[in-house]
């Protein structure tokens, strides 16, 4: 039996997600300790039923995410819209560390990937695409890869293969990034900023703050959103970079850091970063829910032994490296805890993921500013550059045939 969802209901339950999330944090000290994100929890928990359903009852139920691109977009904007000049250059030389860092490990995501397929005997483009194909780079880049891969060399699965490789990594980046941060914290009795920071940045809020707002902040603080949104989705379909595809969330972020820093210099308007940051976290809050609780976890059983084996090696492999090097090289420090959370988010996941983690692990231990600037940034914009001309440089490997 087929059942579909309308866009309305798709958004009721949606918050029915994090309410619960909130409801499942408040009653487990477990997931409180290791800051499990709300819509993880609740997201998690919908779609295993909807796989119970599916399973043993033959249920098909369909979401209308109609609204998930543009809360995706709208929180992107929102993230440069908090990204001033002036943030921008105290975050300047770590960001290129960081970014270097990332990129890096995108190379070693792949070497993991190739050399364990290789080591199983199975074709290196399954390892490719279980690599940074789409841990790093999410559903949308495995689907380009796979589809290529699929039809160019005719790689029998090669879809399936993609989209159960990205709901995993989206799975573990979304579980494992607070544990880890809990585990850096704890062991060097790191301590965040208790004091809320001199400018906010959408994500930070604590699940239990509340937020003073008035109809003018709000419809002032949407307008600015909307606007990045309407030009991001402009430059996505305008703007071709041969070689590089941009998802159009890169692009609402950056336009969102133009209009942000023409304003603070001109100082023709003041940006309320308590609304900005208020409709942020909503924003991120309602489209992780919605991600999550649509996952196809039913996907994860198409999943061959060698390749979990894979995914599991990859898991270890983001883990070690965030610990022993994106935690070391970025300093030892509270903020590096959180950065190193933040790279297994997206390293596994995606940045929405990262950012979520993030948000639960600041909310318990303090505030991280220079985390929630270099992850957007790198997360959602650098990465996804080094990606794709990292993959074009492994196809042009003698296993590959390109």
């Amino acid at each position: 039996m087929q059942i579909d969802v309308n866009v309305a209901l798709t958004l009721v339950i949606a918050i029915l997600v994090l309410l619960v999330g909130r409801l499942f944090i408040a009653h487990s000290k477990f997931l409180r300790t290791f800051s499990i994100p709300e819509p993880v929890i609740g997201g998690l928990i919908v779609a295993g039923l909807l796989t119970a359903a599916r399973t043993l009852l033959d249920v098909r139920i369909t979401f209308d995410m109609a609204l998930q691109t543009p809360f995706q977009l709208a929180f992107f904007s929102t993230i440069g819209l908090a990204a001033d000049a002036r943030m921008l250059m105290v975050g300047g030389r770590k960001l290129v560390v960081f970014a270097l860092v990332v990129t890096l490990f995108l190379v070693v995501q792949n070497v993991v990937g190739v050399a364990a397929a290789l080591s199983l005997d199975l074709s290196p483009m399954l390892g490719l695409l279980a690599g940074s194909t789409t841990l790093s780079g999410g559903h949308g880049t495995g689907v380009a890869y796979g589809k290529l891969f699929g039809e160019v060399n005719n790689l029998q699965g090669a879809m399936e293969v993609a989209m159960a490789s990205a709901t995993f990594g989206l799975v573990m980046g979304g579980t494992l990034a607070g544990p880890v941060a809990h585990l850096l914290i704890s062991r060097f009795k790191l301590k965040g900023r208790p004091d809320a920071p001199d400018t906010a940045v959408p994500g930070e809020i604590g699940p239990d703050e509340r937020r003073p707002l008035s109809p003018e902040s709000l419809l002032e603080t949407v307008l600015l959103i909307m606007a990045c949104v309407a030009a991001g989705g402009l430059l996505s379909a305008l703007v071709k970079i041969p070689g590089i595809t941009l998802p159009t969330f890169v692009w609402c972020l950056f336009t969102g850091i133009i209009i942000r820093n023409i304003i603070g210099f001109t100082r023709v308007y003041k940006v309320d970063s308590t609304t900005l940051e208020l409709l942020g976290t909503v924003c991120l809050s309602l489209f992780l829910a919605m991600a999550l609780m649509g996952l196809r976890l039913w996907e994860l059983v198409s999943l061959a032994g060698p390749m979990v084996i894979i995914l599991v090696l990859q898991t270890v492999a983001v883990v070690i490296y965030a610990v022993l090097v994106t935690f070391v090289v970025m300093g030892r420090t509270y903020d590096a805890a959180v950065l190193a959370a933040g790279h297994i988010g997206f390293a596994l996941g995606a940045t929405s993921t990262a950012i979520a983690s993030m948000q639960a692990i600041t909310s318990r231990h303090g505030h991280s500013p220079l985390a929630f600037l270099l992850v957007p940034i790198t997360g959602a914009f650098l990465i996804d550059i080094a990606n794709a001309l990292l993959l074009q440089g492994f196809l042009t490997l003698p296993w590959f045939g390109f």
